[in-house]
């Protein structure tokens, strides 16, 4: 088991840039594909970005290709989301998510494929 604590988040003009983290306890987080997911108030939980264990491989939305930028430091067992030129449709509340994977490679955009979920922050952005 892994889990999962996010920070980082906050209220940000349009155009300006935040980064959330995602600290987690235990070994298993070094071989873990991490995912991030956010959820907008009335809309279902969308998926963000997702990067494997070994950090070789990532996925993004196309709603935030080239904006934001997924990363993660495994012997500090922590992820990152670096959100650059915000826009008001970018808020939401923002989840990490991890599972222990065998293949180097992973990645998902399926919550289905992430067993152990952080509580989230919020990250607001006005226009």
């Amino acid at each position: 088991q892994v889990q999962l604590l996010e920070s980082g988040g906050g209220l940000v003009q349009a155009g300006g840039s935040l980064r959330v983290s995602c600290a987690a306890s235990g070994r298993a987080f070094s071989n873990s594909a991490v995912g991030w997911f956010r959820q907008a108030p009335g809309k279902e939980r969308e998926f963000v970005a997702s990067i494997s264990w070994s950090g070789s491989t990532t996925l993004y939305a196309d709603s935030v290709k080239g904006r934001f930028t997924i990363s993660r430091v495994n012997n500090k067992n922590t992820a990152y989301l670096q959100m650059n030129s915000l826009k008001p449709e970018d808020t939401a509340v923002y989840y990490c998510a991890a599972d222990r994977r065998e293949q180097w490679y992973f990645v998902s955009r399926s919550e289905r494929d992430y067993t152990n979920w952080g509580q989230g922050t919020q990250v607001t952005v006005s226009s």
